[in-house]
């Protein structure tokens, strides 16, 4: 009997108990299914984090203000002192104290409420150096960002997130409108193109103003030197490493420190935010693939438990067919074809499952699912494997029965 013939037979011996293979390839469907959408939402998560990076800027280094301590004695977070000044930023900006740094940019913002003709909406107001667009990789759909002329001169000029200007002029063209922020008219002369949220926060709600104005006239205070973060865009990747030394270096000569453990400042990259986050969904992605291969070894069981039914209820046939002539690998490739339909079955319809699923779930946990081909076609692998893997111990039975016990078996 050729391959064939053997794979016709198996298919028939199959598909003559249709409910018992169906739920039997019910378990390895599952596990495939469960297995492809494990590693789809792992990559999908990946894809949404590096998305989230990218958006800060290419190559970035993020500088934060260190903590403050109230008359009582309590102390706040990083970020809520005023030990970051205009005047840092400047000095990061110097070719020959940071030549791995290539561009600058600082932000000072500040919740405030604006108000458009009869339209009142509350955004954070931000006041940016020119460099801002770039650094931040931002781009614009209408209109031109902040000038150095405009920050020289404390321009009433603002940019606004396409959130913002939705909020404020509906569909209308918003560049040439004005808005006013805390008494003061600002003419809008940009909108922002839309990035999205990152985990705290829409990146398109928001306006930008020149630093000055922000400082000057709009948020100002007896801090108004202070910036609340500063951007350093790195030459390249692999200088980012390089520009980290050099910004830690400058600032702490700048602010007088001498041991590093007391900076009043923090400097974070994307690679300690990448590193984190791939460490967290490699974990998370373990640990379902870990459960979804439960499922999997729950349905080669039920695959063996199947053969095992399926040998003991053909006995006789078996009996009949080696008093006929046929050899024990014979009997023993026509069961392990059985298994490996079950499996390849199991396998093709958990895959059609899970890439299914991975098209209607990121609509309702709001996270992209990314399907990998070799997931996939490697997933459907290891069903086949498992269905074989699961019946060898019941064709091997099945070859080892002797002619006259399997014909005189009840």
């Amino acid at each position: 009997m050729n391959w064939s013939e053997t794979f016709r037979i198996s298919w028939s011996a199959v598909r003559s108990h249709g409910l018992r293979s169906a739920l039997t390839v019910l378990g390895i469907l599952i596990g495939i299914a469960a297995v492809i959408l494990t590693v789809g939402l792992g990559l999908g998560t990946q894809k949404d984090v590096s998305a989230q990076i990218s958006s800060l800027g290419s190559n970035l280094l993020i500088v934060s203000p260190g903590s403050s301590t109230s008359t009582t004695g309590v102390r706040g977070g990083f970020g809520t002192s005023s030990t970051l000044t205009l005047a840092d930023s400047q000095a990061l900006s110097s070719t020959v104290s940071t030549p791995d740094i290539k561009a600058i940019a600082a932000e000072k913002s500040q919740p405030m409420a604006l108000t458009a003709n009869t339209t009142n909406w509350t955004t954070t107001v931000t006041g940016v150096t020119p460099d801002w667009l770039s650094v931040r990789a931002r781009t614009l759909t209408s209109g031109s960002f902040v000038t150095a002329a405009d920050d020289t001169d404390s321009a009433s000029v603002v940019v606004l997130g396409s959130q913002t200007a939705t909020e404020l002029f509906g569909s209308q063209n918003v560049v040439g409108q004005t808005v006013t922020a805390n008494g003061k008219t600002l003419t809008v002369i940009g909108v922002l193109a839309s990035v999205g949220s990152n985990s705290s926060s829409t990146l398109d709600d928001v306006a930008l103003v020149p630093m000055s104005t922000a400082a000057d006239e709009l948020i100002g205070g007896a801090s108004s030197a202070s910036v609340s973060t500063v951007y350093i865009e790195a030459k390249s990747s692999a200088q980012l490493s390089a520009a980290y030394q050099e910004a830690d270096s400058l600032l702490l000569n700048l602010h007088g420190i001498s041991d590093a453990a007391d900076a009043d400042f923090t400097i974070s990259s994307q690679d300690a935010l990448v590193s984190t986050a791939t460490s967290v969904y490699r974990t998370l992605t373990v640990l379902l693939t870990g459960i979804a291969g439960l499922s999997l070894l729950v349905g080669g069981i039920g695959v063996m438990n199947i053969m095992l039914v399926s040998v003991t209820e053909r006995t006789k046939e078996i009996g009949l067919r080696k008093a006929l002539g046929a050899p024990p690998w014979a009997i023993r490739r026509q069961f392990l074809a059985e298994a490996g339909i079950l499996g390849l079955t199991g396998g093709v319809l958990g895959a059609l499952l899970g890439v299914v699923s991975a098209w209607v779930l990121p609509g309702l946990i709001g996270s992209s699912v990314v399907i990998s081909p070799a997931a996939v076609c490697v997933s459907i692998a290891v069903a086949i494997a498992i269905g074989v893997t699961f019946g060898v111990y019941p064709a091997t039975r099945a070859a080892r029965l002797a002619p006259i016990d399997a014909l005189r078996a009840e």
